[in-house]
């Protein structure tokens, strides 16, 4: 008997409980247990949501790994008791809604659209946007999300930039990596999209200094983490005009509070961090795949890197 414990919320559980059984019968793993409450040293695997009440690690002996329902794992990832291997959820659901949302929200800084749907005074402008091939865009963050949304924007014949904190190579993108590559990375694009990871090295990597470095007039999309940015750089940043927007997606903070400045600046779009999110049925296929590959013996798929923090 392999029994899995499914740490999340009750909710969850009955989406993804049938998906999960059926998912693995169909690779040959019948004898599969899924469940909420089972004595953790019988446990082989666990689903487990980051919010769970599940903090402590130790008594899960027979553990071979902790799959994570988010793609984010900050708030797991320092928990000392985690020893088992522990991977994150990358899905082609939640790839293709990042995708999607992107894409959206670069086309409407793009095209200009704010000011044809907020027109309270009915003014006919005439002014023509610039091609995509003519409108740099920057992502801060090449993993698996990253590469998917410069592959489409760039699709769509924007001049895609990446930036990673390691040297990568990617047909059709522009590369950059380490602190000189940030320079460049910015100093280069209209539209900057941010899809790093919150790590140490990351927090506020959008600050007053960087944000100078951007061309007047940019526009910033962040559907990655709160932290990234230094929201009292950034609001003075909106303010002045030197970013004339900013459609946020992940804050600090979250829900968003009502007296936050953000809510108040007509340049700035709060998203209630919608960008992307877990799709029970493509997620269960992940999860199906990693157990397959515990049983086996072979690499798990996303497996967090402790020191890197992701």
């Amino acid at each position: 008997m392999i029994n899995i414990l499914f740490a999340a919320s009750p909710e969850q559980f009955e989406l993804y409980e049938s998906p999960l059984l059926q998912g693995l019968a169909q690779r040959g793993i019948i004898n599969t247990n899924v469940t909420t409450d089972y004595p953790p040293a019988d446990i082989d695997y666990v689903v487990y949501a980051p919010s769970s009440t599940l903090q402590d690690f130790t008594p899960f002996t027979r553990c071979k790994a902790v799959l994570s329902l988010w793609a984010g794992v900050e708030k797991i990832v320092g928990n000392a008791s985690l020893t088992q291997p522990l991977c994150r959820m990358v899905d082609s659901g939640l790839r293709q809604g990042m995708v999607e949302w992107v894409v959206g929200h670069t086309l409407r800084y793009h095209l200009g659209m704010d000011q044809h749907i907020v027109n309270p005074d009915h003014i006919w402008r005439e002014t023509q946007p610039p091609l995509a091939q003519d409108r740099p865009v920057t992502i801060l963050g090449l993993g698996a999300l990253g590469q998917a949304c410069a592959a489409a924007l760039t699709t769509l014949k924007f001049p895609v930039s990446g930036w990673s904190r390691t040297p990568k190579k990617i047909d059709g993108l522009t590369c950059h990596h380490g602190l000189d590559g940030l320079l460049a990375a910015l100093q280069s694009t209209e539209i900057l999209i941010l899809l790093l990871p919150d790590t140490p090295g990351t927090e506020h990597v959008i600050n007053t200094q960087t944000l100078a470095q951007m061309p007047r007039g940019s526009t910033i999309i962040n559907p990655g983490r709160g932290p990234l940015i230094d929201d009292t750089a950034l609001l003075a940043a909106l303010k002045e005009g030197h970013i004339s927007a900013a459609c946020l997606d992940v804050f600090r903070v979250e829900p968003l509070p009502q007296d936050h400045p953000y809510w108040q600046l007509p340049n700035v779009t709060v998203t209630p961090h919608i960008a992307s999110g877990t799709r029970p049925a493509t997620a269960a296929e992940v999860l199906v795949e990693n157990i397959v590959r515990g049983e086996k013996g072979a690499p798990f798929l996303n497996l967090v890197d402790r020191t890197a923090g992701y």
